[in-house]
């Protein structure tokens, strides 16, 4: 049966590579890059074409005339499909595209497909309720990312007319912007296998793409939450209580994190291998934004410094919260620095795109790691 299943899905793909050659050129449709796609998201779950993942990349930066094909092809693609294979390797796909921090990704919104009800339609139920599971997961991750970067890149021409004294205004948008990072990485979390026998190359490959977004993610939130601490005394009450809420639920996250690291590393993730140890936040701090709220605390002295060295960035919080030490990820925390926009999203943290992050060798491919690169930014036409 799963013989069968492997010809029909390559013979569907050579069909589909078949009329995508017949098509036309024009400003919606591009044949070669409809075929790339269609030979990056094929049937075979024991092989992910990466070379033809990386010729969708190039092509999306070389111009952003290529992003409306390109989206164009990936939907036709994900709107008639119904195999989860198939569904996982598009979403890869498209998540690399929005690693390519070109500027025209960020007018995408929210994702032109719909696989928020996906059910795949080759297996069992009992036995695809993990893999439709998983795609829904991370579809919904994929679909608000999408939505973020479309909304900070609208709200980040506003904040350039704030000016610097207006700085009540800037703690509201820095700490909202806080909260939907806090969201996001709610959603990272809900992506993993829910049912056995699903620690097969494809599925820990995408963990492996979730590992490098959640240290990308919890990076800006520790750098966040610094300046927020280090403005906060000159708040308001209401910038108090919702720092309150952000630090909570930063400790919770904190927990989270811990745990999705070492359910990663047990199933044979890569990235989780040399995961960062997670540091917790000091109830000091906590009782501190309390006493603010209740009126009754007085400006200290901050310490807020950056401890350089050939190993990494040190962010330091007060004089006892380390909230972030590793090699891996280098924290800016500038405190006069503008609020980071999300076309920035990895630019300090992610130097590849996730096809290129992981050394984790397929049946019929390893992974290069030294593909992708940073892109150069291309105005959108």
């Amino acid at each position: 049966m799963k013989l069968w299943r492997r010809a029909s899905g390559a013979l569907k793909d050579r069909n589909s590579i078949w009329l995508a050659s017949l098509s036309l050129r024009t400003t919606l449709r591009n044949p070669n890059i409809e075929s790339a796609v269609i030979k990056a998201t094929s049937h075979d779950e024991s092989y992910v074409d990466y070379r033809n993942a990386q010729r969708v990349f190039a092509w999306i930066r070389m111009s952003p005339t290529y992003l409306k094909p390109f989206v164009w092809a990936l939907c036709m693609r994900m709107d008639k499909t119904r195999s989860w294979v198939v569904a996982l390797k598009g979403l890869m796909l498209m998540h690399g595209v929005f690693c390519c921090r070109v500027p025209a990704v960020q007018r995408i919104g929210r994702l032109p497909f719909d696989l928020s009800n996906f059910k795949d339609g080759h297996m069992n139920p009992v036995k695809a309720w993990g893999y439709n599971a998983f795609v829904r997961a991370y579809y919904a991750f994929l679909d608000q990312k999408s939505e973020f970067i479309f909304m900070d890149f609208q709200e980040s021409k506003g904040r350039l007319l704030i000016k610097e004294e207006q700085q009540q205004p800037i703690m509201l948008q820095e700490l909202e912007r806080l909260q939907k990072l806090q969201s996001l990485l709610d959603m990272l979390f809900q992506i993993k296998p829910q049912a056995e026998c699903m620690n097969m190359g494809l599925i820990l490959e995408a963990i492996d793409c979730v590992i490098i977004e959640i240290y990308d993610i919890y990076s800006r939130i520790c750098n966040a939450i610094s300046r927020v601490l280090v403005m906060i005394y000159s708040a308001g009450k209401v910038e108090a209580i919702m720092a309150l809420r952000v630090l909570q639920k930063a400790i919770v996250q904190g927990e989270e994190l811990s745990f999705y690291f070492e359910f990663s590393r047990d199933i044979g993730v890569l990235n989780a291998s040399e995961c960062p140890k997670v540091q917790k936040i000091p109830q000091e701090d906590i009782r501190e934004l309390e006493r603010i709220i209740n009126g009754v605390s007085q400006k200290p002295n901050m310490n807020h410094e950056d401890n350089d060295s050939t190993s990494g960035l040190r962010t330091i919080i007060t004089n006892n919260w380390e909230v972030f030490d590793d090699d891996l990820i280098r924290v800016n925390n500038n405190i006069g620095e503008e609020t980071t926009s999300s076309s920035d999203i990895g630019k300090n943290t992610v130097s590849e795109n996730p096809f290129a992050a992981s050394n984790f060798t397929f049946p019929a491919l390893q992974v290069d790691g030294n593909n992708g690169g940073i892109p150069d930014l291309i105005s959108f036409l």
